[in-house]
């Protein structure tokens, strides 16, 4: 039964993928009614990608409009290309000038960059896409079918040593090249036509068909003209559409069928990895009024198998001698097949490559003005994918490198990417015959590894005094900066640097160092827990720099200075790391959320002189109240700052600068939001939240005079650093950690804390 389930499941899909063939009439109808069904191959691409809507995304410190098509959810985020919204909006924006034939017609699209960047991603991502899109109902595709045999059947139509039968069905041939169907009418038909189509759309981009039908169609279409020409039929354009010749169907996208990928494994000639090669074979056959038939052509070539919407030239170094000779398909939009036969192309021209194109293109470049590829590079309009530089997307690029995890992240809010970030992971290891095991990535492993990636492709000449790069990724991927109780926008820097990304250590070797370190072992040992299992951020990070030595991809000066980088990077994990183990020692004595709500709006109300909305109605700040929480909670404050429940000069200034500024910045910056004070959750302010959730190892040591962090890693019994201990390790289990890596991770923390304890 549940088979049942999965084929009638399979019978919808493919229902409502595929349609009847239609008339030319009742296409050029449905085209009224729904013209994105006839638009040409930029216009089509265009329409794909804005069909599944755009996301706002955070990158390289600006907030950007991304659209959600190159997140590859026809194919539930598999193929997503991360980051480089940027390029590709521009990407869009060319696209969008090409369809509207405001330009750029000549260009051909170039990806360009370095290896493990997206960009084979991004191919993928566009067949996928195109191929969901080709599915629906304003994505359908047509094509034309020919059938001659209705008439006279003396000559036929074939792609190969296939021959007419009896069958109505086996008569039927579909165009090989997805021929627009309204290229079947005569050119000053179609363009009254298109007038009206287009008038009656007033869409930003009109639909353009120049194109004639390609030879195989052609030679169908003049074979029925002639046929009824001679029969004196006079309505000879109706003759040859008839029903019985001429019939519209759709097809699916896919590569071979409006997608050409030229691979770089592809060989043949220069002809025939462009359009394709005659079958000799056919030749003698069907070789008509002394010249060669188009239906003995293969129509196999890249060109061919993207004509209607997009042709991709991968790895384009290894068919440099192809570039040339594509020079003038993009605005004249015409291939020959033989001297005496062309055919009209119409599809978008994307080219990708590795930096190794580069020297290929400047081989000549010191020859100045006698450059042989001078036109080449006019016509190549470049876009330039680079190495992630937000720690999120490294994170989840390792992540999808080491896992299945396709899910593109789509973070709610800060914390929340935080979180992500931050995340533990683990993967199942094969240590032998039917031997598996779990390997454990401890909490702010996988950050350590994307945090290093990244600083190793960020440029350090436009910081500031007192910062650094693992400071300028954050403000990449926050948009900040929190010390202490201040918070420094990313506004406030002076970011010059523009080749950010162009270099630094690619994703793939980040993954080889993590896979082989889940195949080692690690000298640690535990009476109770796994602790062997458990990878670190530090072993990443060591292992990273290790084998920067042995890496063939690095050369000496970027060696040396990337291990220079990760010092700032250790320091940040150490933090890191130390917060979780002091919130977890600190955890009951965290401030509940009322707690700090109700201190907030007695502050506020305290500078207004104003009073505070109570269950039993308006009352006046509690002094008190505010004094407690300032000295209990906070820490901040003693009894010497204050004259009985009068604060001082200090403390007066704490709650203006901490708290009342803080929350008419926010007041203000969510002024368009409908902001309230009365209906903002006061704790959830990040200032004020930095301000108020403020720990230190100074609120250990007053909270537990007994507790002595030398003693972590085997308390005595019943003493006030084993109960410490305990509740910390229960607590980090809650937040994300195994027991096994809680140890490991309190145990580092507690060593560095202990050097500074007295």
């Amino acid at each position: 039964m549940r088979m049942n389930n999965y084929i009638t499941d399979a019978d919808d899909r493919l229902q409502g993928t595929y349609e009847k063939p239609m008339t030319l009439g009742e296409y050029v109808d449905a085209a009224f009614e729904r013209p994105s069904i006839a638009s040409h191959a930029s216009k089509y691409l265009v329409e794909a990608i804005e069909s599944m809507g755009t996301r706002t995304v955070f990158e390289e410190g600006e907030t950007r409009d991304r659209y959600r098509f190159f997140d590859d959810p026809a194919n539930d985020g598999e193929h997503a290309v991360l980051g480089n919204t940027k390029v590709l909006n521009r990407f869009v924006d060319d696209l969008r000038t090409i369809a509207a034939e405001r330009g750029k017609s000549e260009k051909i699209l170039w990806f360009d960059g370095p290896t493990a960047t997206g960009k084979s991603e991004l191919k993928r991502c566009l067949i996928d896409g195109l191929r969901a899109y080709s599915k629906t109902d304003e994505g359908r595709r047509y094509t034309v079918e020919w059938n001659v045999a209705a008439a006279t059947d003396t000559r036929g139509l074939s792609y190969g040593d296939e021959t007419t039968t009896a069958e109505r069905d086996d008569d039927w041939y579909e165009s090989p090249v997805q021929a627009h169907p309204l290229s079947t009418f005569p050119r000053s038909v179609r363009r009254e036509l298109l007038m009206e189509l287009n008038d009656r759309a007033e869409d930003h981009i009109p639909i353009a068909v120049d194109e004639e039908l390609d030879p195989f169609s052609r030679e169908a279409y003049e074979y029925l003209e002639e046929t009824y020409r001679r029969d004196g039929i006079e309505e000879l354009f109706s003759a040859i559409i008839d029903p019985d010749h001429l019939r519209i169907k759709n097809y699916v996208v896919d590569v071979g069928q409006g997608v050409g990928v030229l691979h770089s494994e592809d060989d043949g000639s220069p002809k025939e990895r462009l359009v394709g090669s005659w079958m000799p074979s056919m030749l003698q056959e069907l070789d008509s009024r002394g010249r060669k038939n188009p239906q003995a052509f293969s129509y196999d070539g890249v060109l061919s198998q993207g004509n209607g919407l997009l042709t991709i030239v991968e790895d384009a170094a290894q068919h440099a001698d192809l570039l040339q000779k594509l020079l003038n398909v993009p605005d004249e939009g015409h291939v020959k097949l033989d001297k005496g036969i062309g055919m009209d192309i119409d599809t978008q021209l994307l080219i990708i490559s590795n930096p190794d194109l580069d020297a290929e293109l400047d081989k000549y470049a010191d020859r100045n003005g006698q450059d042989p590829l001078k036109a080449l590079k006019r016509r190549l309009d470049r876009h330039e994918f680079r190495y992630l530089t937000n720690v999120a997307l490294e994170a989840e690029l390792i992540r999808r490198e080491l896992t299945d995890e396709t899910a593109v992240w789509n973070a709610s809010d800060e914390s929340d990417l935080r979180e992500r970030i931050r995340a533990p992971l683990t993967l199942e290891v094969r240590r032998g015959p039917g031997e598996i095991t779990d390997r454990e990535l401890a909490p702010h492993t996988v950050e350590a590894a994307a945090t290093y990636s990244v600083v190793t492709r960020l440029e350090p000449d436009d910081l500031p005094r007192g910062y650094d790069l693992v400071d300028k990724a954050l403000l990449y991927e926050f948009g900040h900066l929190q010390e202490g109780d201040t918070r420094t926008k990313i506004d406030e820097f002076d970011f010059t640097a523009d080749d950010e990304g162009s270099h630094g250590i690619p994703v793939t070797y980040t993954r080889d160092i993590i896979a082989d370190l889940l195949h080692e072992t690690t000298d640690r040992h535990h009476p109770e827990l796994d602790v062997g299992d458990v990878v670190m951020p530090t072993d990443v990070l060591d292992s990273m720099v290790e084998g920067l030595r042995e890496a063939p991809v690095f050369s000496r000066s970027e060696r040396t200075e990337y291990e220079e980088r990760i010092s700032t990077v250790r320091d940040h994990v150490r933090s890191e790391q130390e917060t979780d183990v002091l919130e977890a020692v600190l955890s009951e004595h965290s401030v509940e959320r009322e707690t700090v709500e109700s201190y907030v709006e007695h502050v506020y109300a305290w500078n207004d002189d104003g009073r505070v909305e109570t269950d039993r109605g308006p009352v006046d700040p509690d002094p008190l109240l505010m004094k407690l929480f300032e000295t209990e909670q906070l820490g901040r404050f003693d009894e010497s700052d204050y004259t009985g429940t009068t604060p001082t000069n200090v403390v007066e200034s704490f709650r203006r600068e901490k708290i009342i500024t803080a929350l008419n910045r926010y007041a203000w910056e969510n002024r368009d939001a409908g902001f309230q004070i009365g209906n903002v959750d006061l704790s959830e302010i990040p200032v004020i939240r930095a301000v108020l959730d403020r720990y230190d190892w100074d609120d250990v040591k007053r909270l537990y005079e007994d507790f002595n962090p030398a003693q972590w890693e085997d308390p005595p019994a019943n003493t006030e650093t084993a109960r410490v201990k305990d509740r910390t390790i229960d607590v980090l289990c809650q937040r994300g950690y195994t027991p096994a890596s809680a140890e490991l991770t309190s145990r580092a923390v507690m060593r560095e804390v202990r050097q500074r304890w007295d």
